[in-house]
């Protein structure tokens, strides 16, 4: 086989079609559109639109909304810990703080701070401070020898 010799197989595409050439093409005239009204016109989208039944967004009631205050902390599971350790991208001797695990790799960039959740094993003695942990992922750590230092969030003072 070579390069140029490389194509589609056999009914794998089909040529394109090509509308409003001609009454003979059996795509001519309205090409395929239908005769007159709003949708045979360029340019419309009904989108929702039911036939003038009330449309499924209107039926069903509105739910929920969005926490401005929400939180969005960077998750980091206990094996993916060990994991950056045993790659010696971590030095477990040294505090693991969210500007190590940005070194390491672990983590992408700070967000509002890292959570520690329990997926995995871990083996080395770590010291960590971290935003928040999972209680099972405290339980792991404190297991394992280290300790885990949660780092309280900065409460903006009341004017």
């Amino acid at each position: 086989m070579k390069l140029n010799e490389l194509r589609d197989i056999d009914g794998a595409s089909k040529p394109r079609k090509r509308v409003g050439r001609g009454i003979g093409s059996g795509t001519g005239k309205t090409g395929g559109r239908g005769v007159k009204g709003q949708k045979s016109r360029s340019g419309v989208a009904i989108k929702g639109f039911e036939g003038g039944q009330m449309p499924i967004y209107r039926r069903l009631p509105k739910r929920g909304f969005t926490n401005i205050f929400a939180k969005k902390f960077n998750v980091v599971s206990v094996g993916r810990l060990q994991a950056a350790i045993d790659a010696k991208k971590l030095d477990a001797k040294k505090t693991i703080d969210v500007a190590a695990l940005i070194a390491a790799g672990v983590v992408r960039r700070e967000k509002d701070g890292v959570r520690v959740l329990s997926d995995g094993e871990l083996k080395a003695k770590v010291t960590l401070e971290v935003a928040g942990a999972s209680k099972s992922a405290i339980e792991k750590i404190e297991k394992a020898g280290g300790s885990i230092k949660l780092l309280a969030p900065v409460k903006e003072a009341a004017e």
